[in-house]
């Protein structure tokens, strides 16, 4: 299958890269001029050096799929929500118009289970179904992304999947986010300090991410015209705290972690577990 993907230097993207070629399709990527692959890829795709938002027609020729991953801004502090819609709602609908008009008919759009936002209080496992209450603009810009895209779908006749990305970690991550910083403190034998650790989480290894995005290429969910939302995650609860520790003694951490040191963020969701049926399971 020959596919496009955006985002193809991201964190997910460059594994998702791997993951296509690793069970043989052939990729051309999406990159910012200049970004670099977050993670060594195995085999250079056909580059495509472009900003979403450009005329990327002849891109799409040959093209069986769309794999949409690039995102602005996905991790605090987060952009204006003015720029996040741009580029993460107008932008990328633009460039599947663009993939519409050249005859592809199938698309994975990468969403964010910050979507959910407010709405998962209570819920011990989310559904797919559960309604979009997002606080911040970055999870805003994307819930209205999925809206739009299934919109899009509905409207052209297209087989699309959202596929909700829960608490992704592992190689080639943002050096600030907290897996990695809890990495270097405890190679480089320093305390490390946290919050109280009590959110709840599916954390999800950025490899088992990639091999589902690439196995929802078969689209057994979704037909034409009747898009449908997939949780990508484990379906394993587990409170920050206990993954930190996990991780911790897994790298024989010879400092302390400090729990409790650091405040919850602003409007921090407390639980996020997502409810995963049969197809989505691991």
């Amino acid at each position: 299958m020959k596919l496009f993907v955006t985002g193809g230097t991201g964190f997910v993207g460059s594994h998702v890269i791997n993951r296509c070629h690793e069970v043989g399709h052939e990729v051309v990527a999406l990159r910012r001029p200049g970004s670099q692959p977050r993670v060594s890829l195995r085999r250079e795709p056909e580059w495509i050096e472009q900003e979403l938002d450009t005329d990327l027609g002849a891109a799409f020729n040959g093209v069986d799929a769309v794999i949409h991953l690039a995102s602005h801004t996905p991790n605090p502090p987060y952009d204006t929500l003015e720029r996040c819609l741009y580029w993460n709602v107008y932008a990328a609908l633009r460039m599947a118009r663009q993939a519409t008009a050249a005859g592809v008919r199938r698309f994975l759009v990468a969403g964010s289970c910050f979507e959910y936002g407010s709405a998962a209080a209570g819920l011990d496992r989310i559904p797919t179904d559960a309604a979009l209450e997002p606080a911040l603009s970055y999870p805003t810009s994307k819930a209205a992304a999925s809206v739009a895209f299934m919109g899009l779908a509905r409207e052209q006749g297209l087989v699309l999947e959202v596929l909700r990305l829960f608490q992704v970690y592992g190689e080639g991550e943002q050096s600030s986010r907290f897996w990695p910083t809890l990495r270097r403190a405890a190679l480089a034998g320093s305390d490390f300090q946290m919050s109280p650790g009590e959110q709840v989480r599916d954390f999800v290894e950025v490899g088992e991410v990639a091999r589902q995005i690439v196995a929802a290429l078969a689209f057994h969910g979704p037909a034409a015209a009747q898009p449908r939302v997939r949780h990508v995650g484990t379906g394993q609860a587990q409170t920050l705290l206990d993954f930190a520790t996990h991780w911790w003694h897994h790298w024989g951490a010879s400092g302390r972690l400090i729990v409790g040191a650091v405040p919850y963020r602003p409007n921090e969701i407390m639980r996020l577990v997502p409810a995963l049926d049969a197809t989505e399971s691991p």
